[in-house]
């Protein structure tokens, strides 16, 4: 069997047995060197090589982590939520239908706001949703607001930003992992634009959301009245307007920086800058105690440090495929299997990339694992470089939605599940599989096919 072939279809067994994913890349890249005549030096060598590419993206995730824990302890995202609790009103009032109406829909327009911002202005991430979440259950019980609704919103605002907007997280996916991955492995994306590429596939997560909100989940849902009694994430007692000062401004500053050096093509490194000004921000102003930096900080690197240390083994796991030699094989048989088909090709791609996503849970992870095979066959195949892009970011997209080990589906869930009434399975994951997967799957082929 080839060795890249089987090294990958070993990593994927392995983590859909639930082996750790970091352990899963490593053994399937010792099989596929071990395999592919390397030797065991030769395979560490290889291992080691690759470890390097993903160094800077796993600080820049460290660093966001770190910025997004100050944000975080200075109030902003507690003040948001009381602002947004506020703005809907007692939950003790009786509601009219019209005003029920206007509840529901600003509380669900509000939800996929701050989902959206976490990725980009606000970059939490997933750690506004412990924060915001769960103070509105009481809320949604009122309204008979549908959770797999609220879950599909929340992952709809998590996985469509960082696909499509080259800001923030998506500065990560986009530039630094999707289309440095695509130029590692030989094809020439300078003139690219990564908007135009991932329009079709982010108009399919749009369409996936609208049939989640108005024709999935639209029927009223009976939830008890539990009381929370397991804490959401901590939140600063008090509230300081100076510290919410500085945290609006270190956003300013991070966000026009990245803005900046991106209009300049310096975009490799724009994430990381921006984070550590916004830091230095906290830290100069005051608005993180000195005492406290130190706790902070490590705090929001714990938070990514996993994601992070995923990223670097899949670029470890890559550079084995590539030493192997064994890529170019298998690309020439697949086109041959394909017979030059190439929406049959673009279609197996996509499929793929859905199943290798769904047993990591990281679709950051996994753009370096396919890239390195994906670009040559699409070369061999005829597609245009921007058809190339569309085809290796949906592929990565794909299955981050509806993953169980996803962040995207375990962080609603952590919020949603408060109250002991949200299965993460039944709630997040299927729900989310089957309004984004679906139709990212049928955008992505089409971008495929059109680009």
């Amino acid at each position: 069997m080839n060795a890249v072939l089987l090294a990958v279809i070993v990593m994927l067994a392995l983590a859909l047995a639930r082996v750790h994913v970091v352990l899963a890349l490593f053994i399937g890249a010792l099989v596929g060197g071990l395999v592919g005549g390397l030797g065991l030096d030769g395979t560490m060598v290889a291992f080691q090589e690759g470890l390097s590419g993903g160094a800077m993206i796993a600080l820049s995730y460290a660093l966001l982590g770190a910025f997004a824990m100050a944000v975080a302890a200075s109030g902003l995202p507690n003040l948001l939520a009381d602002w947004l609790i506020a703005k809907i009103g007692s939950t003790n009032e009786s509601l009219n239908a019209k005003a029920h109406a206007a509840t529901k829909w600003g509380l669900v327009l509000g939800i996929m706001a701050m989902a959206i911002m976490s990725q980009n202005l606000i970059p939490v991430h997933i750690a506004f949703i412990p924060l915001l979440i769960p103070p509105l259950l009481t809320v949604f019980n009122k309204l008979q607001l549908d959770r797999r609704a609220v879950a599909c919103v929340m992952t709809f605002g998590l996985v469509t930003t960082y696909m499509f907007l080259p800001l923030g997280f998506g500065s990560i996916f986009l530039n630094d992992i999707l289309l440095g991955n695509i130029a590692d492995a030989g094809m020439d994306v300078s003139n690219i634009n990564v908007m135009t590429a991932m329009g079709i596939p982010a108009f399919g997560m749009i369409i996936g959301v609208l049939l989640a909100v108005f024709v999935t989940y639209r029927r009223p849902r009976t939830y008890e009245d539990i009381p929370i009694t397991a804490g959401s994430a901590t939140a600063p007692n008090e509230i300081s307007k100076y510290k919410i000062l500085v945290a609006l401004f270190a956003i300013v500053a991070t966000f026009t920086i990245q803005v900046v050096m991106q209009s300049m093509d310096l975009q490799a490194n724009s994430l990381l800058v921006g984070a550590l000004v916004g830091l230095s921000i906290f830290m100069v102003t005051g608005a993180v105690n000195w005492r406290e930096a130190d706790d902070v900080f490590t705090s929001g690197m714990k938070m990514m440090a996993l994601i992070g240390f995923i990223m670097i083994s899949a670029q470890g796991f890559a550079s084995v495929m590539n030493a192997t030699g064994e890529i170019t094989p298998l690309v020439d048989a697949s086109a041959s299997l394909f017979a030059g088909s190439k929406a049959a090709a673009a279609m197996a791609m996509l499929i793929v990339g859905l199943i290798v996503t769904m047993g990591i849970g990281s679709s950051f992870s996994t753009l370096p694992i396919i890239a390195a095979i994906y670009v040559p066959l699409c070369t061999s195949l005829g597609f245009s470089p921007l058809a190339t892009v569309a085809i290796i970011g949906t592929a990565g997209a794909l299955g981050d939605a509806g993953s169980p080990a996803s962040d995207s589906t375990l962080g609603p869930t952590a919020g949603l599940n408060a109250d002991g009434q949200h299965d993460h399975i039944t709630g997040s994951v299927i729900p989310t599989f089957l309004h984004f997967n679906i139709p990212l799957l049928i955008a992505g082929w089409t971008a495929a096919m059109v680009l």
